[in-house]
């Protein structure tokens, strides 16, 4: 009971804050292992489990995801070829091949979060001398879709942050917005994994760990949306750079 306590404990805080921010696998994975669960099947099992967390989240920001309609479709097909390319590769790839460059992405992502409204200025007054979006973003943002999609089919932690760190530099759109946008991608992502991962892998699937992060998750989406929501985009970007912070310290001096 203590052990299914904390696993959906995990769940609930990992949904609301990848609803908020991203990185909720950097809570859910190290719980699991420390209840002696073999990392790929700890991983599997929770990236099955946090879709539902996903989907709670994107009936949250429903809104700001429906105004941008158009950008989805020309994206989520980027996010679905780099999951599946993601979801494969944890499978014939040692369990210790992204370890290294976690980092580095974390920090690259917020660098980006910091470095977003200046960009997001540039990209405006160069889309306003053009009358259009400037030819490089029309195949550098899919481009980067896809990368951060084989990421997060792999392993996912702060796929949220990395996933608005690129669209707030290469958009013109609110942070808000490009929250609701995230949360698509970033189930999209999941969902595509957890469909490949139950073809080709069910037997590292652990469906007691699944149920009960899929249940806390769920309910933790529903949190993260209505607090998210409610967040002034500075102070966003704040929750999100202090988050982004943290797990970077404990990828780098904990893990």
């Amino acid at each position: 009971m203590l052990e299914a306590s904390v696993i959906f404990a995990a769940g609930v805080w990992a949904g609301t804050i990848n609803v908020i921010v991203g990185s909720g696998t950097l809570i859910t994975f190290p719980t699991l292992l420390l209840f002696g669960y073999a990392p790929i099947t700890a991983n599997v099992s929770n990236n099955i489990g946090l879709v539902a967390g996903g989907l709670s989240g994107i009936h949250g920001y429903r809104a700001e995801a429906l105004r941008h309609r158009s950008l989805l479709l020309r994206l989520a097909p980027a996010s679905a070829a780099g999951a599946l390319t993601g979801a494969l590769l944890l499978l014939v790839l040692p369990a210790e091949a992204f370890k290294t460059v976690v980092p580095v992405l974390i920090l690259l992502g917020l660098v980006m979060v910091v470095a977003g409204p200046a960009m997001q200025r540039r990209t405006a007054r160069r889309h306003a001398q053009l009358g259009s979006a400037p030819p490089a973003s029309r195949w550098t943002l899919p481009a980067g879709i896809y990368l951060l999609g084989i990421y997060g089919g792999y392993f996912g932690a702060a796929q949220g942050i990395l996933l608005v760190g690129l669209m707030g530099v290469l958009l013109t759109i609110g942070l808000q917005d490009i929250n609701g946008i995230k949360n698509v991608l970033g189930t999209i992502v999941n969902g595509i994994a957890a469909v490949t991962f139950m073809v080709v892998a069910w037997d590292r699937i652990d469906w007691q760990v699944v149920g009960l992060i899929g249940t806390g998750s769920l309910l933790g989406g529903y949190l993260g949306a209505r607090i998210g929501r409610r967040l002034p985009p500075g102070v966003l970007r704040a929750v999100i750079l202090v988050i982004g912070a943290l797990a970077l310290v404990k990828i780098v001096f904990f893990d």
